[in-house]
């Protein structure tokens, strides 16, 4: 079974309770020893086997392998991995079951993270989760006051936009920011406001 990493807990001792997302679940597993087990890290993609418990308890993981990237060794793409994979475990917290979307997404944009600016490519990830879940609101109306947007516009959290004023935020080209939503892309977007479309998307997804 292979699936990303998510969110590890300590429990007792040196055991670790892990969250991982498959391409068709998030479930929680019981790793004894797991704090010594330098394959588990919040974003690794791992191959292991599932075991059930024998007390009605979570299952167990075992036979773990990791599956690596080329970009795991650089600290700056390693970090942004990680802050963008932890927002899924919040995002699909009390989720069992899953469409393989969500594993297709984070498999698709490791594959490239060394190749490509990785801020763009979780900014262009967002912008799909959001379409895929329906939640891309690109109406032209504020969604704070309802009235008509001007050229120049703010996001909220899951980018949604509203006057800069009624939310107190970064100016952005509503043109290009419209143009993001129906391209899933970021090529036409300079430096400075795709950091400050990664800086929305920490805020949750």
């Amino acid at each position: 079974m292979r699936g990303f990493i998510i969110n590890i807990r300590k429990a007792k001792n040196e055991d670790v309770v892990v969250t991982v997302l498959t391409n068709n679940s998030v479930k929680s597993y019981w790793r004894f020893f797991g704090a010594r087990h330098s394959i588990l890290q919040i974003g690794n993609l791992i191959d292991f086997e599932e075991e059930d418990s024998t007390n009605n308890f979570m299952p167990k993981m075992r036979k773990l392998s990791h599956l690596s990237f080329p970009w795991i060794f650089n600290p700056n793409h390693l970090l942004i991995w990680q802050n963008f994979i932890k927002l899924f475990e919040a995002h699909l917290n009390e989720t069992t079951n899953i469409d393989n979307f969500y594993f297709d997404l984070l498999l698709n944009a490791a594959q490239k993270w060394h190749k490509q600016n990785p801020k763009r490519l979780a900014v262009e990830s967002y912008t799909k989760l959001l379409a895929y879940e329906g939640r891309l609101y690109d109406s032209g109306f504020c969604y704070i006051c309802e009235e008509i947007l001007d050229e120049k516009i703010g996001l909220m959290r899951a980018y949604l936009p509203a006057h800069p004023n009624c939310i107190y935020a970064h100016h952005l080209d509503k043109k290009s920011i419209f143009t993001l939503f129906n391209t899933y892309s970021t090529i036409h977007l300079d430096n400075s406001d795709v950091q400050e479309l990664y800086n929305v998307l920490l805020k949750g997804l």
